[in-house]
């Protein structure tokens, strides 16, 4: 389209721009093409997914221990229940979360304009947006909302908005004018205008092109369609984790099975005591913990100025080693701003250096000569008008004049509008009986009218504003007797006297530079990747630390000739991308995962959306971001505050640690739940004499897994961050999550509880076997109340840190309150069938549980000695 005259145009799309199409053609060509509006997502009914949460291998073993103890023995159904209760819960959790997770798709539709302005039948009317057709004629304005992909074959003075959906943090000026080549960016396809962006100046005729999701944003939404929700590298461990559990569970529970039959048992109690090993081995909780803590997390991190929307992508963010960001309104402001100035007798300067009269008086004129405002509402300034004027506007106000108060000495009378071509405008005072015309323009061609100017001088100090991305505007007056009657360029654009110039930029935000560096320091590498004009984007890296010796920027052209395995291969030599379209950002995102990084991807607009969400994680900005950036994210930054993403990188690498010790906790108490069934059933099979009967029910053991162990793994989930978290290099993404000893860490601490636990039966069990039962679950509790303190740091547990978390003090008492109640109160032993203890006895089985303590601060001790050596 962008190739064809207005009269191929009209041809081919069988329409008449002068007269728009028929109420009949319209009506033929929705039943053909549909309407304007983008595809739903078909989404699985809640049925459907709330069966999809027991899918886990863990759940599924324990559903079926569940069911087919029940049908051995339909009298004893407490302990189903409560297997059956949990998993429940823990589904109905699951199917929340991710009712909340997908509404990119609904912010995309909400995006779309309401209405539009179109010809139809020869007159101008307006039309629900959803309605439009291919070949409609929409009459475009300042202020409107383009509602479909439009040729435009009538312009005026046309700027548009295109910054949400190709990242050009300028308005883009429009034209009708046939484009020659075939290969052209969507940035550069000046002669279209596109669904969802805001025209800001001018006026214009354009013919739809394409509706729904043939539009550009439409084909942004089939990306978002396409992508697919892949799981965190926190998911992909608890998988791991949660089989080979099952594994280890099926072939312990067969074996002890077959001992409890070897040992005299019938096959009702030998099936009893697997289904208490079954218990014993899953950590029926792990997956709530994990959960919950993720949850508490996600509440401490609202507080940081980041909403996560999804929770893995908490621990996510502790991974990451790449963080691929946009740069207009994340790396940036958004918000053009003068930050040099240039006259003739004080020559180049920063803005805040600019203080003379003369300078002052240049700025007013830039105001003057302009149609932008701002006006001040609930204490907040709102622009009104063309980013580049209200820059202009906003730099007089900055040295106290508002153009209000301007307007008190200057009345402005006529004026000849901006025109692309000659790239000027010009403004006619009154002030002091006198005419004053004011003329802006670019440096070029508003010095080759002027007639005072040291033009080089002039020029020299514009190429040096342009060498560091500034755009450059330049102003002149002249004084008339009066104002001609006739307005024209070669009239009153000539004879003028040079005032000066001023260069903007949309600067970077100021917290950002420090951002970077730390982030390097932590090992993640900060990518810029924009829309805007590569020299504007090489300048603003350069500034903030992102492009370095040795590292390359690149544009999107020479992108579409490099294949993906070409793009894989040197990805690593590039940290700046211009220039770039939607599906640029994907490759790149795509590319870095490919080499075993974890990627971050920042943005704020429609265009960054499929990057975001093809990203291990997307951060949206919350202020300057689109619904549909939002919604495709994982999580959103409050404050649209780069660093807040490195702070949360922090956060991240200190929650998945918690949740180290989380799993470090859990696992070894079922570890040493196992190790007590298993062992008692190895030594009634080894020594028939001994008389050795089960320790530890089934309830038993899903009252420690459910309350007494959850409580404290809470407690752990809420850590303090360490302070040197950041001092360490990214986890590799392939990294093993038992890398590191940490699997034989949990292995030797769960024989430490199981021993001790059998210790303590052994004990009991020279009463009566309910005694024998009772030591042991103190003694287990006890075990498990004392380690949490062991785990929630490296340290020594008699170090300053341990008080530093009062949530785990809390959990402990809490542990120790409903062990008194269960075993005391005769309801719940009778329950439990449990027995009160003599002091001696109870003194036994908690001094055995505090052994913990000195076994791991033992094995601290030689851990501290070897790290020294």
């Amino acid at each position: 389209m962008i190739n064809q005259t207005k009269q191929e145009l009209e041809k081919a799309l069988n329409v008449d721009t002068s007269v728009g199409l028929g109420s009949e053609e319209v009506k033929k060509r929705q039943a053909k093409d549909g309407f304007n509006e983008l595809e739903q997502p078909k989404k699985a009914s809640l049925f459907v997914r709330f069966m999809l949460q027991f899918k886990d291998t863990l759940v599924i073993i324990l559903l079926i221990a569940a069911l087919v103890s029940v049908l051995v023995e339909p009298g004893d159904w407490i302990d189903s229940a409560i297997i059956v209760f949990v998993v429940v819960v823990n589904a109905i959790l699951g199917v929340v979360q991710e009712s909340k997770a997908e509404k990119s798709l609904e912010a995309l539709q909400k995006l779309s304009a309401p209405n539009a302005k179109v010809l139809r039948d020869g007159k101008k009317c307006v039309v629900p947006a959803r309605e439009l057709v291919v070949g409609d004629v929409l009459v475009l304005e300042a202020g409107d909302c383009v509602p479909s992909d439009a040729r435009i074959v009538e312009c005026h003075n046309l700027k548009v908005d295109e910054s949400a959906l190709t990242g050009e943090s300028l308005p883009v000026e429009k034209n009708d004018e046939v484009i020659d080549k075939t290969e052209v960016a969507l940035g550069d396809k000046t002669n279209m205008v596109f669904q969802s962006c805001n025209v800001t100046y001018g006026r214009a005729i354009a013919i739809v092109t394409s509706i729904g999701m043939q539009n550009e944003v439409g084909k942004i939404a089939g990306m978002l369609l396409a992508a697919k929700q892949e799981a965190t590298p926190l998911q992909n461990k608890l998988d791991e984790i949660g089989k080979m559990i099952g594994i280890m569970c099926i072939g312990i529970c067969i074996v002890v099975f077959g001992m409890e039959m070897l040992s005299g048992l019938s096959a009702l109690d030998a099936f009893k005591t697997s289904v208490a090993l079954a218990v014993a081995a899953i950590p029926e909780g792990l997956a709530t913990v994990v959960t919950i803590v993720l949850a508490l997390s996600v509440q401490k991190m609202v507080k940081q100025n980041a909403i996560v929307r999804r929770l893995p992508a908490v621990e996510t963010l502790g991974s990451t080693s790449i963080v691929c960001s946009d740069k207009t309104g994340t790396l940036t402001q958004n918000k053009m701003t003068v930050v040099k100035t240039y006259t003739p007798a004080m020559g180049l300067r920063s803005f805040e250096e600019t203080e003379d009269q003369e300078a002052i008086d240049m700025l007013n004129y830039f105001t003057l000569c302009s149609d932008a405002e701002l006006i001040e509402e609930n204490g907040q300034l709102i622009e009104i008008g063309d980013p580049t004027e209200t820059a202009l506007v906003a730099a007089s106000l900055k040295k106290g004049f508002s153009k209000e108060k301007l307007a008190e000495t200057y009345q402005r009378d006529a004026e000849l509008a901006f025109d692309s071509e000659r790239k000027m405008m010009t403004v006619f005072y009154k002030l002091n009986g006198q005419i004053l015309s004011i003329t802006k323009g670019g440096p070029d061609v508003t010095l080759a009218r002027c007639v005072n100017a040291d033009i080089t001088k002039a020029m020299t100090a514009n190429d040096e504003m342009a060498n560091d991305a500034l755009r450059v505007l330049a102003v002149a007056v002249r004084v008339w007797d009066q104002i001609p009657e006739k307005l024209t360029s070669e009239l009153i654009e000539n004879d003028l006297t040079f005032i000066g110039l001023v260069g903007m930029i949309d600067p970077p935000r100021p917290e950002v530079k420090d951002a970077v560096a730390v982030a390097a320091k932590a090992g993640v590498r900060t990518i810029m990747i924009t829309g805007d004009h590569i020299t504007t984007a090489v300048a603003i890296a350069k500034n903030l630390g992102i492009l370095t010796a040795g590292q390359k920027a690149i544009m999107g052209v020479e992108l579409d000739k490099m294949s993906q395995e070409e793009l894989e291969s040197h990805i690593d030599e590039y940290s700046v991308y211009a220039r770039v379209a939607p599906e640029h950002k994907v490759r790149i995102v795509k590319a870095w995962q490919a080499q075993g990084h974890i990627v971050a991807m920042t943005g704020d607009g429609v265009n960054d959306a499929p990057a975001l969400k093809s990203a291990d994680i997307g951060c949206a900005m919350g202020i300057t971001g689109t619904d549909v950036a939002k919604g495709a994210a994982a999580m959103i930054l409050t404050d649209d505050n780069f660093a807040t993403i490195i702070s949360s990188i922090r956060e991240g690498r200190g929650i998945f640690d918690n949740i180290k010790k989380d799993v470090q906790y859990l696992l070894s108490s079922n570890i040493g739940e196992v190790l007590v069934i298993f062992g008692a059933s190895l030594i009634s099979v080894l020594i028939p004499a001994s008389g050795f009967g089960v320790p530890l029910l089934p309830i038993h053991l899903l009252w420690v897994n459910l309350i007494t162990d959850s409580l404290p793994a809470f407690a752990l989930g809420m850590e303090p961050t360490e302070a040197d978290v950041m001092n360490r290099k990214p986890r590799k993404k392939d990294e093993d999550f038992f890398a590191h000893g940490f699997l034989w860490t949990i292995i030797w601490q769960g024989i430490m509880v199981g021993v001790l636990t059998l210790c303590s039966y052994a004990l009991g069990e020279n009463v009566s076997h309910e005694y024998g039962m009772t030591m042991a679950f103190i003694t287990l509790v006890g075990c498990q109340l004392f380690h949490s303190f062991n785990v929630k740091s490296h340290h020594s547990v008699f170090s300053k840190q341990i008080f530093n978390n009062k949530y785990l003090w809390g959990a402990a008492a809490v542990g120790v309150l409903l062990q008194v109640l269960i075993i005391n109160v005769p309801f719940l032993s009778d329950i439990f069938k449990l027995v009160p203890l003599d002091p001696i006895h109870a003194l036994e089985a908690i001094g055995i549980s505090a052994l913990t303590v000195v076994f791991v601060e033992i094995y601290k001790l030689i851990k501290r000695i070897q790290h020294k050596d």
